[in-house]
């Protein structure tokens, strides 16, 4: 029997099976650790039915893997949905950045959701959807406490296993609630003190809207790291750069200090947006530290 693993705790692996809608309860046998390989959430499995009555298994095999993310651990993901807050927390365009470059390297569609627009008095939002817009990237707005938006959030993530990222407090959880109309996952305040979510998510889980559709509410994503990505490789994952790459004097130009650079005489001439292109050289020299002090 084949199906996906929608839930881990503590070891036990909650096992959605293909073409239903019952779960199974599931140990790993011993030889996948034998093998070092430990199942995660989004895997796709065979198991073994050891107790029809009660629903317990165990997994006898780990299908390939297209897509693996070691923090947090999830698999086979085949969306990412980049939530931002408009206020509320304030936009964090560095952490999208470093996001959108990590879903260009896992090879993975990436969605933008601007929620809170309501807050946004000034729609300053509209800067943000003008810059990424202009990238290619699909950019749905949102109000989750009212389900504005939630409608169309919905089509763009149907047939895909997809995974809500974004700091603390931006509405995920609310989203996901908004999506299923009813409370599937807990929802976090913001702290009026530091204006700051409180992480509410504390293990990663797959919900099912329909067939071949899920949603992963996950944690660890408020502290987005992308350290897979080499600082010198960095602007493959900014789509937009690569035009402009031919127009580089020298092999192995970094982008960031060469005077003869395609990529800077196209931010110069407006080409590529500065702010944009600002982000891309803090996320390079954050990559190229963390490289440096490796050892």
């Amino acid at each position: 029997m084949q199906g996906i693993i929608v839930e881990n705790k503590s070891n036990i692996y909650q096992v959605r099976v293909d073409g239903g809608n019952t779960i199974y309860s599931c140990y790993a046998r011993g030889k996948l650790k034998k093998e070092e390989i430990s199942p995660v959430v989004g895997d796709k499995v065979k198991i073994t039915i050891t107790d029809e009555k009660n629903k317990k298994a165990v997994i006898d095999e780990i299908q390939k893997r297209k897509v693996y993310i070691r923090r947090p651990k999830i698999s086979n993901l085949t969306q990412l949905v980049f939530v931002v807050s408009s206020k509320n927390p304030k936009p964090d365009l560095l952490m999208l950045d470093k996001q959108l470059a990590f879903a260009e390297y896992l090879n993975v569609k990436a969605i933008i959701v601007l929620n809170k627009v309501d807050l946004d008095k000034q729609k300053e939002f509209n800067q943000i959807k003008e810059i990424y817009n202009k990238i290619g990237y699909t950019i749905i707005e949102t109000q989750a406490n009212s389900k504005i938006g939630v409608e169309k959030l919905k089509k763009a993530i149907k047939g895909n296993i997809n995974a809500f990222a974004g700091n603390s407090g931006v509405g995920k959880s609310t989203l996901i609630n908004a999506i299923f109309n009813k409370k599937v996952t807990e929802e976090g305040k913001v702290s009026n003190r530091n204006k700051r979510g409180k992480n509410t998510t504390t293990a990663t889980k797959l919900y099912e809207i329909d067939e071949n559709t899920y949603i992963a509410d996950t944690p660890g994503f408020s502290t987005f790291e992308i350290n897979e990505i080499e600082a010198k490789n960095l602007y493959k994952y900014f789509t937009e750069f690569n035009k402009y790459i031919e127009n580089c004097e020298f092999v192995g130009c970094t982008h960031i200090k060469e005077e003869s650079c395609g990529i800077k005489k196209a931010v110069k001439e407006g080409k590529i947006d500065n702010s944009r292109y600002e982000r891309f050289c803090k996320i390079y020299q954050q990559l190229k530290e963390r490289e440096e002090n490796k050892w």
